[in-house]
């Protein structure tokens, strides 16, 4: 599929345009289609996850960062204090862009999953082509 093709099918210029609520909505539903339980948190106090994702008894904590630059060291920090607090066993950080240097090393010594632009948008080609069987065999 060419590059512009799979642009295009991921609606990943839909999320650009997206505030930061209704990016954690959009993931909620996107994790959801993968078979997790997802629990969008309160906008205020949400203790550095916005999202409570549940599969298989694991608990996973994601801060979504709908950015136009790349998201730093921050992101990391809180999504990792939150683990403890919703006690999850793991962290992601979720962005339509990509992340600082920082970001990378601070993720990789503390186990943090960072999710970027370009798997982002796997994820939701997956998600879209799985659907699409579904609807062709169902």
């Amino acid at each position: 599929m060419a590059a512009t093709t799979r642009l295009r099918n991921s609606g990943i210029a839909e999320i650009d345009k997206m505030d930061g609520r209704q990016f954690e909505k959009y993931l909620g539903l996107l994790f959801s289609a993968q078979g997790y339980k997802a629990e969008v948190t309160q906008a205020a106090g949400d203790y550095g996850a916005d999202l409570v994702l549940t599969k298989s008894g694991q608990r996973i904590v994601v801060q979504a960062k709908r950015y136009s630059k790349n998201v730093g060291l921050k992101a990391v920090q809180e999504v990792y204090g939150a683990v403890a607090h919703y006690r999850a066993s793991s962290a992601w950080v979720v962005t339509n862009s990509d992340y600082t240097e920082q970001a990378y090393k601070l993720a990789r010594s503390n186990n943090v999953r960072l999710i970027n632009r370009e798997q982002l948008i796997e994820i939701i080609l997956q998600v879209k082509q799985k659907n699409s069987v579904t609807r062709k065999v169902g």
